[in-house]
């Protein structure tokens, strides 16, 4: 016979309190707290969180700060990226969004200027 219910996982000790969609959310949370992520020093899956914002890679013994669900979040990958770039300077698609960004702002003060002159006359 066919079960009723679907099964509940890390969120079944809440029965059936508090609604389904916080129990979807904080079952969301707890898989991503709970499984191994990549370690940025050794590349092995063996990072764990030891506290709040606090990772723990379980090979290499690297400890490092992140997220307080997930060890690296889309701030992360900004902030990474910003620090790449000021060390190592704009690279070519760098060079290629700011040249269309100039062209733009060009094209839109000629524009305005056109603007400026025709309501003059």
């Amino acid at each position: 016979m066919a079960e009723r219910t679907q099964k509940s996982g890390a969120t079944a000790r809440f029965g059936s309190r508090y609604g389904v969609s916080v129990r979807r959310r904080a079952g969301a949370v707890l898989k991503k707290k709970s499984r191994h992520y990549t370690c940025p020093s050794c590349n092995y899956q063996k990072v764990r969180r030891k506290a709040a914002g606090i990772w723990e890679c379980r090979k290499c013994d690297h400890t490092f700060t992140g997220g307080v669900w997930e060890p690296f979040t889309r701030a992360t990958d900004s902030n990474n990226r910003i620090i790449r770039r000021s060390m190592e300077g704009a690279t070519a698609t760098d060079m290629a969004v700011i040249a269309q960004q100039a062209a733009l702002d060009y094209e839109r003060n000629l524009s305005e200027s056109e603007a400026d002159d025709s309501e003059e006359e």
